[in-house]
């Protein structure tokens, strides 16, 4: 699959003077509750009013949606709004029942993209639909996975394609939800910049308050829109509660962000550079991330000494870590003096944690 610029037609098509908004709750939960909450989001920014109708949990027993029965107050808020609908879809029989009741925009969850047979079965139920078709990345940070889903959908002749990215499982404790990974977004949309990209910040941090923040830098990033769960009672949501937000508090995230707007000459640099920054902004975080990740290493190093009497520093042993890190750090283009003034920085943070537990 190669980079078009006609994969931003059916973004541009819009007109959009903002970012593409999706927004509405995680779940349909009754025809009143959807009904309401798109009354709400009615004059906002929201282009495409979201609604879950299959909910694939991770354990039985979970609310899983309304089902079909959901797709028929979609139909309603579309007549009593004017909203765009979206949902999510995981096989055939969705495909069919949510292009049966006019569903604008139907996208496919991370659980489904992790499987080709899924997504080949939604692709063939799809073939050469009009309809907008985004492509939530895996659930595992596998950019091929990713991108392998969106040939499928092309191969089966969708031109109105999109990927909207929600962050990756760990294993790991993090603030986050789901890791966003950024670096696999923007590798992504190196490869293919005009296919249009939509961050789910609901979704990667998993907490209401947090969502500004992670909205914020996907579009320092040059993201096309975002999607956000809206509730009108989120604490009351039969699914998700935590990462919901009311459409009050929507509208004040879409008027407080700073969007990026070419007004001057100096636009197409400003964005650049801007892009650029938050980029280093990214992998700022994330050395400090893996800064803690190692200092926590090295108190347990600290413990285990400790605990067999052992002394702190081990010459032998960092001699051998700081030869090892100038030949890496040479590969990456990176000074000799540079490496060395880092791992030794490093090193001396490593000492200290582990004094301090051992004179504790």
């Amino acid at each position: 699959m190669e980079n078009k610029k006609e994969m931003r037609t059916w973004l541009d098509n819009l007109g959009l003077n903002h970012p593409l908004v999706i927004a509405g709750p995680c779940s349909a939960e009754t025809e009143d509750q959807v009904l309401k909450i798109a009354h709400e989001l009615k004059d906002t920014d929201v282009n495409y009013y979201r609604a879950g109708i299959w909910k694939p949990r991770t354990r039985p027993g979970n609310f899983e949606g309304v089902g079909a029965l959901g797709l028929k107050w979609l139909q309603k808020v579309k007549e009593e709004t004017g909203l765009k609908t979206a949902t999510e879809v995981a096989n055939r029989n969705h495909v069919e029942l949510a292009l049966a009741h006019d569903i604008d925009l139907l996208w496919i969850g991370a659980r489904s993209t992790v499987s080709p047979f899924i997504v080949q079965e939604i692709a063939d139920a799809l073939k050469g639909t009009d309809k907008i078709v985004l492509v939530k990345n895996p659930v595992n940070p596998d950019l091929p996975l990713w991108l392998g889903a969106i040939e499928r959908l092309s191969s089966s002749n969708i031109s109105n394609l999109g990927v909207i990215h929600r962050g990756f499982s760990t294993y790991e404790k993090s603030k986050y939800r789901n890791n966003p990974e950024w670096q696999i977004a923007i590798e992504l949309q190196t490869k293919f910049p005009d296919l249009p990209l939509i961050n789910d910040p609901s979704h990667i941090t998993g907490k209401r308050d947090m969502i500004f923040d992670v909205s914020q830098t996907a579009l320092d990033l040059n993201f096309d829109g975002l999607m956000i769960e809206t509730h009108v009672t989120p604490d009351k949501a039969w699914s998700d509660a935590a990462q919901q937000v009311t459409p009050d508090r929507l509208v004040k995230i879409m008027t407080d962000l700073r969007i990026r707007k070419e007004t001057d000459p100096e636009a197409a640099y400003n964005s650049e550079i801007n892009n650029l920054r938050a980029q280093i902004d990214v992998v700022d975080n994330q050395l400090i991330e893996l800064l803690g990740k190692r200092m926590k290493v090295a108190d347990d190093i600290g413990k285990l000494k400790k605990e067999k009497n052992v002394a702190v520093l081990q010459s032998k042993r960092w001699n051998e870590i700081l030869g090892k890190m100038v030949l890496e750090g040479d590969e990456k283009g990176l000074s000799e003096e540079f490496i060395l003034r880092l791992f030794k920085a490093i090193h001396q943070e490593s000492i200290n944690h582990q004094e301090k537990i051992i004179n504790h």
